[in-house]
């Protein structure tokens, strides 16, 4: 299961990247927060001790495949790593290491609202990229 909280949620974002939209479950990350990264429209999972808790969603059904396209995807910064999560079973989330983390929450709906559909867009011009195995590039 891999824990989504940030752009991952986004339907239009996964069939962009997999072509199509996996099965997913609403959860949350206790202890963690989805903080607003400097100069990026993409958050950083960050834990947050003194009673953080991420909300997102869990995608249960990725394939080998697609779970390479993602780690191919991501942020060569982030760390995936397994956490518990609020519905008592854990999942793979890719976390920020730190730096370039603002005090202030990513907001998804604004993220929606101003930078989702040229999102979206970037991702699909990537994935033949990824789908093939090569790096992603810019």
């Amino acid at each position: 299961m891999l824990f989504c909280y940030g752009t991952l949620r986004f339907d239009a974002v996964l069939r962009a990247l997999l072509g199509r939209a996996p099965q997913q479950s609403l959860t949350s990350a206790p202890g963690y927060r989805a903080a607003a990264l400097e100069g990026r429209v993409y958050p950083g999972l960050v834990a947050e001790p003194s009673g953080g808790n991420a909300s997102g969603l869990v995608l249960t059904d990725l394939s080998n495949q697609e779970w390479r396209i993602l780690d191919a995807f991501e942020d060569a910064r982030y760390e995936l790593r397994e956490l518990p999560l609020s519905n008592g079973q854990s999942g793979w989330a890719y976390t920020w290491p730190g730096g370039d983390v603002r005090a202030d929450d990513w907001d998804a709906a604004q993220f929606e609202a101003q930078h989702l559909a040229a999102y979206a867009a970037r991702c699909a011009r990537l994935a033949p990229r990824l789908r093939a195995g090569q790096p992603k590039g810019q």
